[in-house]
């Protein structure tokens, strides 16, 4: 019995515990993952049985659930299903694009939990972009007292090109905040955006 304690932990994390459970496995094993929140039940469930594991679910009490896993050896998640993890799943010869220190429209709070989930998850893929492109608003999330500093660093270290938009720093003052990656122009975000295999965009 292997168990994952994903208790307290945001989206994408509990899906991420678990797939690196699902792919440590060397024989056929049970899993237990404990959430707090039925979207981490669903989301373990999808992704636990696209590789073709049977999957129960139970609530244990006031956010407490447990999803129990019957694993094959060797079955991790090679592919990610879409919508496991988050909405953002860049692979192969990828150039993400990011517009705004938050995703989506709504709540800004949420919006800027939620990019840093998305930038996050993006680390965790197997196989990562070949450039990621902040402007705009964007920008913010590459300068000091960003989230996500570590994770850009992590990725840039992997070979990930991190490039931010010269006359967006300049606008907001923060050229000497620059704190991961280096800075761009317009026609060089053009280019790339053109020459990209598959462009993601998940602001």
């Amino acid at each position: 019995m292997v168990t994952v304690n994903a208790m307290g932990d945001k989206c994408p994390l509990p899906v991420i515990k678990t797939k690196k459970a699902l792919d440590a496995l060397t024989a056929p094993e049970t899993i237990e993952v404990l959430v707090d929140n039925e979207t981490a039940v669903a989301n373990v469930t999808k992704m636990a049985q696209s590789t073709g594991a049977t999957v129960t679910q139970e609530k244990l009490g006031e956010d407490e659930y447990k999803v129990t896993i019957q694993a094959l050896a060797g079955e991790g998640t090679q592919t990610a299903p879409a919508g496991a993890v988050c909405d953002c799943v860049p692979t192969g010869d990828t150039v993400v694009v990011i517009s705004s220190d938050k995703m989506g429209s709504g709540n800004d709070e949420l919006g800027k939990v939620l990019i840093k989930g998305c930038i996050f998850a993006i680390t965790q893929l197997d196989e990562l972009p070949k450039k990621m492109i902040f402007y705009n608003g964007g920008a913010k999330i590459t300068c000091e007292g960003s989230d996500s500093l570590e994770d850009l660093k992590n990725l840039e270290s992997q070979g990930v090109e991190i490039v931010t938009c010269g006359t967006c720093l300049d606008y907001y003052g923060m050229k000497d905040k620059l704190a991961v990656g280096t800075v761009t122009n317009m026609y060089d975000i053009v280019e790339s955006m053109n020459n990209a295999g598959k462009i993601v965009k998940p602001c």
